[in-house]
This record gives structure tokens, C-alpha cells and sequence, in this order.
């Protein structure tokens, strides 16, 4: 089973191999991976005196590099981390595994005064649940939607961004808003109020963003949640979507899927979440390997997390 430990080589082996092996310089791995320089070359230093770098590169993690790299030159995005699990492990063990990774990545990524925009659902939720590290100074987390109504209530963006700060002792703000209401004119009106707009803008102008990705089925959160008809699924289907990313729908090729529940939902579009710069990802299964793809080939990402069955699958689906 994986631990923090195992995340933090995983780290230390990457940046050693792109330095080592491919050649690039610490500014270079810098600019690729979203890590400062200064930590660049403390991940080198610690990757020597730990023995991971001798005469050759001690790696671990040979097979999920691999599928790293494919992810990385397929779709174009700036980085991949690709877990292996135990063949016997369940859902519950795969969540604990990419919680922990997200967490070790979002801990090399963070510097002072981020503000780091967090997304509603389950992929986000495990990572505040890891958190094993110290807080960055000026740290903010914030919402990037609305609630999903009473039932998941655990996994609204506002629950998330508040597990966030606590487990940080950073501050954190809420989005006190519903995620959909019921028109175009009602979600205008209530973006519109000063508390609102403000935590909005806020999310904006995040510098790094955690979401999941969300599949177009009657399994997905929007549905369960008891905010989108089966009926509105069906439509969306209809009309060619396979993935939800904050408040988009997208089409096989990653393009946006107009439609009229995206102009009653309130918080960030695809557009928005592209414009931060740093955007992590995390998702995982059969169900969603469809979706994942989708959003990887409109580079609506930065950066996916995710387990070796499903990296397969992402690359090898037709």
C-alpha cells in the first residue's frame, strides 16, 4: 500500500529523471512541473543523499512513468502522475492512494500567497483528507462552485475548500450560492450580489485549482444530487457530451456542448479553469475514461491523477 513516503520518492524519482536522464535544466523542470527552482534543487539534493540517484536511477515506479510520459506527450498537458494499487484493492483503497499522490503533488507545486480554487466531488475531497504538510504563508482556499443541494452535502465545493483550510490553517472562503437554479435571469441576479461576486472573483484569481472530472451518466454526482433530471442527462447525451468540468459539458473532442442548464449554473466555466495555469485533475474508472480523455484532448488541464488501469484505458480508448 502506498504511503506518504512512497509519494514523496515518487516526486524525488520524476524531477531526478528529467534532470538526470532527459537532460533538462532545474529552470526547465521548474517551467514543466509548476515547482520553483529552489525546490528543484532541494527534490535533487534529497534524491542523492537518500541513494535514489547513484550510478544510475533507482526507480520504483518504472510502469507508471511510463504511462506518465505516454499521458504527457499524447494530449500535450504539462504533467501526468499515474498510480499503481495492489490487483486486490477496492475503491475505497484506490481513493486512498490518489489522495495521498494528489496530496505529495500539491505539496511540491504550493508556494506563499497561492490561492488555490477547489472543486466540489469525491476526487477532491480525499486529497483535503491527506493533507500532511505545512501551510504555505498567505495560503487561501476557495470554492469554484456552488452547492449541490442537501444530499452529498460532504462533498460540496464549500465542505471541500473548508476541509482544505482547516487542515492548513488557512483561511478559506464559501460560496454561499446554489450550484443551479432555475433560470439564466435568477443565477445573473444572484451572481450579482457583492458577496457572491466577490467570491467568485476570488476564484478567478486563483493560481492553482483542484477539480475532478465528471462523467455524463445518471451515476454522476450532478445527477445523484438530485439538481439534474435523468431527462437533462439524456439531452446533453443526445447531444454529444461524455464529460462535466466545473459548470461545461464537453464533447468527445473536448470541445464545450452547449446547453441550457450551463447558463443557470453558477460558478467557474471550462474557460475560466483553463485561465488559471495550473490545473490538477484527479479521476479515476471505467466509467470515466471517456470523459478523462475528453477533457485531456481539449487541454482543459494541466496536470491528471490518476491509477494505471485507467491511464490504460485513457490511451488506449477509440
Amino acid at each position: 500500500m502506498s504511503n506518504i513516503n512512497d509519494e514523496r520518492t515518487r516526486m524525488l524519482v520524476k524531477v531526478s529523471m528529467l534532470y538526470y536522464l532527459d537532460g533538462l535544466s532545474q529552470i526547465e523542470i521548474s517551467e514543466k512541473l509548476g515547482i520553483s527552482r529552489p525546490q528543484i534543487s532541494r527534490m535533487l539534493s534529497a534524491a542523492k543523499s537518500e541513494g535514489l540517484v547513484q550510478i544510475t536511477i533507482k526507480n520504483p515506479f518504472s510502469e507508471e512513468q511510463e504511462h506518465e510520459r505516454a499521458l504527457v506527450e499524447t494530449f500535450g498537458i504539462k504533467n501526468a502522475v499515474v498510480i499503481q494499487v495492489p490487483g486486490e484493492a477496492n475503491q475505497q483503497a484506490i481513493r486512498s492512494h490518489l489522495g495521498r499522490a494528489s496530496a505529495v503533488l500539491l505539496d511540491s507545486v504550493l508556494k506563499d500567497k497561492d490561492i488555490v480554487g477547489i472543486m466540489a466531488g469525491d476526487g477532491v475531497n480525499v486529497v483535503g483528507e491527506e493533507l500532511n504538510f505545512f501551510a504555505r504563508k498567505g495560503l487561501r482556499f476557495v470554492p469554484m462552485v456552488g452547492g449541490w443541494g442537501a444530499e452529498g452535502a460532504r462533498l460540496h465545493a464549500n465542505t471541500n475548500a473548508r476541509l482544505f483550510g482547516e487542515a492548513l490553517k488557512s483561511p478559506y472562503y464559501q460560496l454561499n450560492a446554489p450550484a443551479i437554479v432555475g433560470s439564466a435571469q435568477t443565477r445573473d441576479v444572484i451572481a450579482a450580489e457583492a458577496e457572491i461576486a466577490e467570491v467568485l472573483q476570488l476564484a478567478r484569481s486563483a493560481t492553482v485549482a483542484l477539480a475532478g472530472i465528471g462523467q455524463v451518466s445518471e451515476e454522476a454526482t450532478i445527477v445523484r444530487s438530485g439538481n439534474f433530471q435523468k431527462q437533462s442527462i439524456a439531452q446533453m447525451k443526445a447531444k454529444g457530451a461524455v464529460a462535466n468540468l466545473c459548470t461545461s459539458f464537453l464533447d468527445r473532442e473536448g470541445k464545450i456542448v452547449a446547453c441550457e442548464d450551463e447558463t443557470r449554473m453558477i460558478g467557474l466555466t471550462v474557460e475560466e479553469l483553463r485561465a488559471i495555469g495550473n490545473v490538477m485533475a484527479i479521476a479515476h474508472g471505467k466509467d470515466k475514461i471517456e470523459a478523462i480523455r475528453a477533457v485531456l484532448r481539449g487541454r482543459w488541464i494541466d496536470t491528471l491523477v490518476t491509477d494505471v488501469e485507467t491511464a490504460k484505458g485513457v490511451l488506449e480508448f477509440r
